[in-house]
């Protein structure tokens, strides 16, 4: 069960390999978490985050999961649940892809949006169900801030995030009352692998800078976090500029 600052004690990380996502499980487990799940396809990486975690003290187990393959989240993830109940499930998982590449290959736009957006609606929907039948815990999305307004450098990726951060907004709606409590995190350009490469945006973060974030949001139990905090603002401006002069802004 959380602790009396709605800090949690165990923790499902979707996306076990995430620089965020184990930035956020590191800074738990010094505060709080004892048990932790590691969902991801096997990997060195896995088993070697996985031994990481473990070094501070944890109790950390593997489970093999894919964000591809919808038909095993209800079997994969009820096989966590049952076990044990879980206080905060972290969806983390999400590719980028590559824009130029993408919009000249339609299937691979397709599959940084079934990532992205298809497969987190399925393991969303598996754990709040599995969260609601607990009658508490938190469910963390990793959501971004280019899925607030269209740009043209990365629409296709944009446009996935657009539609998990809406569908997690309305699952929060769904589960209001219920004792699961559901947040949206948006980011903005966080320096990870993910990013290796490209030259950074403003007000660019760190994955340690979104899990210091993600704990303030769970004490406080905010429904939205922004990393930065100053991109809500910034966003609040943005979603207003006229389309054409928007197109002219170098973002």
């Amino acid at each position: 069960m959380k602790d009396a600052f709605g800090l949690p004690q165990s923790l499902l990380v979707l996306g076990g390999t995430s620089e965020i996502a184990l930035a956020t499980a590191r800074r738990l487990i010094v505060r709080r978490v004892r048990t932790v799940w590691l969902a991801g396809r096997p990997s060195p990486a896995l088993e070697s985050a996985a031994t990481q975690l473990r070094a501070l003290g944890a109790d950390v187990h593997t489970v093999a999961f894919d964000a591809l393959d919808p038909e095993s989240h209800e079997t994969v993830l009820g096989k966590v649940f049952a076990e044990s109940d879980v206080d905060m499930v972290l969806l983390a998982f999400g590719v980028l892809g590559d824009q130029a590449h993408d919009e000249r290959e339609p299937v691979a736009a397709v599959r940084v949006a079934q990532t992205n957006y298809t497969g987190a609606v399925s393991a969303g929907l598996v754990s709040a169900r599995a969260l609601q039948a607990q009658g508490h815990g938190s469910l963390v999305v990793l959501s971004s801030v280019a899925g607030e307004r269209a740009r043209r450098a990365d629409f296709i990726y944009g446009s996935s995030k657009a539609g998990l951060d809406t569908f997690t907004q309305g699952l929060g709606d769904a589960l209001h009352g219920t004792g699961v409590h559901v947040m949206v995190v948006r980011p903005g350009f966080v320096r990870s692998r993910m990013t290796a490469g490209l030259e950074d945006a403003s007000f660019a973060t760190t994955p340690e800078a979104v899990a210091t974030a993600i704990e303030l949001g769970l004490r406080r139990r905010s429904e939205t976090v922004w990393v930065p905090g100053v991109l809500r603002v910034v966003m609040s401006v943005l979603r207003h500029v006229p389309r054409g002069v928007f197109r002219r802004l170098a973002l």
